[in-house]
């Protein structure tokens, strides 16, 4: 990341809005649940408005997993996109995981709910790819939608996302993919 990289995300987190963001959220939630450990690997929810943690993860993709991640170029995450993303809460849920020695977020992995389906999606750190991080997070993503009565699962993913097919058929029951555009639409069952 560049110094004007680092400086315009200093600025974006002393606005006045997503300041309050970064504030504890005292509104009775559960956002004391415990965190889930698998031997170095620390996951836990996102909690409401936590833009560090997304834009912590953000940082740490290139441009090239951004792509993938958002389907076409993503230097930056405008103000609106990481509200989104920190957004959880009722139909939205995330999970954020860290390792053991490194204290910035390595992953993310997020579900918006539509009634017993939830479209999923999933990022991981360049340096930590392919040690089956996303897998294990995703599965935990999984458990807790099942939990909740989801049935099924969707994702849009970018047609050379091989790493996103591969983890989403590790994770769920792949029933159907086609082409959307350039885009993959892959549903799964998770029941």
């Amino acid at each position: 990341m560049t110094e004007r990289d680092e400086h315009a995300i200093e600025l974006l987190l002393n606005e006045p809005e997503i300041r309050a963001w970064l504030e504890p959220d005292d509104d009775g939630g559960d956002d004391d649940e415990p965190p889930r450990r698998s031997d170095d690997l620390l996951g836990r929810p996102l909690r409401h408005g936590e833009v560090r943690a997304v834009m912590g993860v953000f940082e740490r993709l290139s441009d090239r997993s951004r792509r993938l991640r958002f389907n076409g170029a993503k230097p930056c995450l405008t103000r609106a996109e990481l509200r989104e993303l920190a957004t959880v809460g009722g139909d939205r849920h995330a999970l954020v995981a860290f390792l053991r020695g490194d204290e910035r977020p390595v992953a993310i992995a997020r579900l918006v709910r539509d009634g017993d389906e939830a479209e999923v999606a999933f990022a991981v750190a360049d340096e930590y790819q392919r040690r089956g991080i996303g897998s294990a997070l995703g599965a935990e993503l999984v458990a807790d939608a099942r939990a909740a009565g989801i049935s099924e699962i969707n994702a849009h993913v970018a047609s050379d996302n091989h790493a996103a097919v591969a983890l989403l058929r590790r994770i769920a029951n792949v029933f159907e993919t086609c082409f959307e555009g350039t885009e993959l639409s892959i549903r799964a069952s998770i029941a």
